[in-house]
């Protein structure tokens, strides 16, 4: 073997056992249980609705008076029709883009796009409706309980 193949082996070697220190292949400790709860992707908990909607709890109980927060995945083509919320809901569109509308009268072409990144507030006892288009979009809402939904369509 030539020197420089030696050394191309040698470097190659010595990356890839860099690279598995880099990318957690080390066994680390679990969190603490007293200090933090992770939860990762795969310990969450989707419920899916008749629309085709899922949600997962990530925090409190959204029928219930308090703190909640949760995960909700709009499927392509499903939009609410006209709605309120007896509280404030705070929403942060993490992936897809998110289509809202106002007002009694459901008409989905007028409603307006909100990308990824954004953040929505829906302010309690307001009508509304919402939904994705032509992607799939994941929502973190963040609100006080009981989260009821009042339909207030229109016809």
């Amino acid at each position: 073997m030539t020197r420089t193949r030696l050394l191309r082996s040698l470097l190659m070697a010595a990356s890839a056992a860099s690279m598995f220190g880099i990318f957690g292949l080390v066994n680390a400790a679990e969190p603490d249980p007293k200090v933090m709860k992770v939860n990762l992707p795969a310990d969450l908990k989707w419920t899916t609705s008749a629309s085709g909607n899922s949600t997962a709890v990530l925090y409190g109980d959204p029928s219930k008076p308090g703190l909640y927060i949760v995960l909700t995945k709009w499927s392509p083509g499903h939009m609410s029709r006209p709605h309120m919320h007896p509280n404030d809901r705070f929403i942060t569109v993490i992936s897809g883009t998110w289509w809202v509308g106002w007002g009694e009268k459901y008409d989905p072409a007028s409603t307006y796009p909100v990308p990824a990144g954004s953040f929505v507030t829906h302010y309690g006892k307001q009508i509304h409706y919402d939904g994705a288009k032509d992607v799939e979009c994941l929502l973190q809402i963040v609100g006080m309980g009981p989260a009821d939904s009042t339909s207030a369509e229109k016809k």
